[in-house]
């Protein structure tokens, strides 16, 4: 178990390493005992978490109002319109202000090429830890969260598991790349052979696909890339199908969408998850465009395990806090 990691921010999902995770693993299933117990956890009494949204959120903004509230501290929710952001605040000021203010600072902000430069120029600034609630290139306490879910349904031991992440159609709008980034640099690090599939345009980052490679070469574990979903559902022990923009392709919003629609297809339903493994499980971090990205049949069928990811998030973010902001 690890020890120092007290004021560290957590930006990038490499920011840790495997075995810093692996404590904070130890730590979340320990809360998560503690809380099923009814045990009390006020390990961050009257510390203050800012947490600053630029974009929306549900499950994200819950995970992290309770965690500090179950952590014995306060949860300060802050909407980016409602500050002097929009008036000349800057990354600099947010940082240098609310690291004084506040003993940590949560950041959400997804506009592509702004996102996580943001972030880091609030983290430079700050003598509080600072967290990325997600970025427009990471999103890294949804794949922890995952992580912990697939240990509770695979095991610790994650070697020669198959795992798809999958782009998938939605036409809502250009979702963030973040969690297809994040997975594809996180998950090899735990032993899982990762497939990643996705029609030709939506390509990820070239340097993160290359840390990627590292990573699973360092780790001895498969990783592959395919243009093909029903190839890659074959004999999947964990899919995870996730609509994301082909903004390496274009930034033009109407040229991606245009491109979206090509890839109607492109649907997790009853056929393609029968190509997987009997005991496979379905995951996606919320919300999924029902019907469209996903079949209710497989959203609430048994193989799926959303719910149980949404309250893990919960018990990530505390343990991240109570080990970082103490």
């Amino acid at each position: 178990m690890q020890s120092n990691l007290k004021g560290r921010n957590f930006i990038c999902d490499l920011d840790f390493s495997k075995e810093e995770i692996d404590t904070i693993l130890d730590v979340a299933f320990d809360l998560k005992m503690k809380r099923a117990m009814g045990v009390s956890t006020p390990y961050l009494r009257e510390k203050i978490l800012a947490m600053l949204f630029f974009f929306s959120s549900t499950r994200t903004r819950g995970a992290f109002e309770t965690a500090i509230a179950h952590l014995g501290g306060i949860p300060a929710f802050i909407e980016s319109r409602t500050t002097q952001i929009a008036h000349g605040d800057t990354e600099k000021e947010m940082g240098e202000i609310f690291g004084r203010m506040y003993d940590g600072i949560a950041v959400r902000h997804v506009d592509w090429g702004v996102g996580n430069r943001y972030i880091n120029f609030v983290a430079e600034a700050s003598r509080a830890p600072v967290y990325n609630m997600q970025c427009d290139l990471y999103h890294p306490f949804q794949i922890l969260t995952d992580l912990m879910t697939i240990i509770e349904k695979k095991g610790r031991d994650l070697r020669r598991k198959k795992m798809v992440m999958s782009w998938a159609y939605a036409a809502s709008y250009q979702k963030p790349m973040s969690i297809p980034q994040s997975m594809v640099l996180q998950m090899p690090r735990f032993g899982v052979d990762l497939v990643l599939a996705h029609p030709p345009e939506f390509k990820l980052m070239p340097e993160i696909m290359e840390r990627a490679k590292e990573e699973a070469r360092k780790a001895g574990v498969g990783f592959e890339v395919t243009d093909d979903m029903e190839e890659a559902f074959k004999d999947a022990d964990i899919i995870y199908p996730k609509s994301w923009g082909a903004m390496v392709h274009t930034t033009d919003a109407a040229e991606g969408a245009k491109i979206i629609k090509k890839y109607e297809h492109w649907i997790t339903d009853e056929r393609k998850m029968a190509l997987a493994k009997p005991d496979a499980i379905y995951m996606h971090p919320l919300p999924a465009d029902r019907n469209i990205e996903v079949t209710d049949a497989v959203m609430d069928g048994p193989q799926s395990v959303v719910f149980d990811e949404s309250e893990n998030k919960m018990y990530i973010v505390e343990a991240i806090l109570a080990l970082t902001m103490r």
